[in-house]
């Protein structure tokens, strides 16, 4: 059973570095009733002022519970499919069968998700946003926008 009670989905981001994509995020999650957990170290202080600009009034609103490690947030949030979201995906992430309570995982700015991480995942949980083979990488909230709003559209935008 997971442990995010009437919400939608988990999003968790790995190591964030930038605060306003967390403020973004922070948003995203309000507008689609979602859970956000973050793994530490951040790249700033949950009180840094562009992430609180970038999340306005939503804070009060989303659930955000903050880790020291990805295996403890796996064991806090339960029995869920959990998603990869990463460049080197095997999967179209418009492909993958989302499922309410769900989890989808997104790497740092920086350095996205780690290698060894990737490893322990099968090919249809390691999911990619198709984009111009000349870009590098996503905005990482636009990333998380795109792929929340594919699981929730599967999912008839209910809840």
């Amino acid at each position: 059973m997971t442990n995010i009670g009437s919400k939608n989905f988990n999003i968790i981001l790995f190591r964030p570095q930038i605060p306003p994509n967390t403020g973004n995020i922070i948003r995203l999650c309000s507008n689609t009733n979602s859970m956000l957990h973050l793994i530490k170290p951040f790249g700033f202080e949950m009180n840094n002022k562009s992430l609180r600009r970038a999340g306005l009034d939503y804070l009060k609103d989303v659930t955000i519970k903050e880790f020291l490690s990805l295996n403890d947030c796996i064991k806090f949030i339960g029995k869920t499919n959990v998603y990869f979201i990463t460049k080197f995906g095997k999967t179209n992430y418009s492909n993958a069968h989302f499922k309410l309570g769900d989890t989808l995982i997104f790497g740092s700015e920086i350095d996205g998700l780690p290698n060894e991480l990737l490893q322990k995942a099968n090919n249809k949980q390691k999911l990619f946003i198709p984009m111009n083979h000349k870009s590098r990488s996503l905005n990482l909230s636009n990333a998380v926008s795109i792929c929340i709003y594919e699981a929730w559209k599967q999912n008839k935008f209910c809840n």
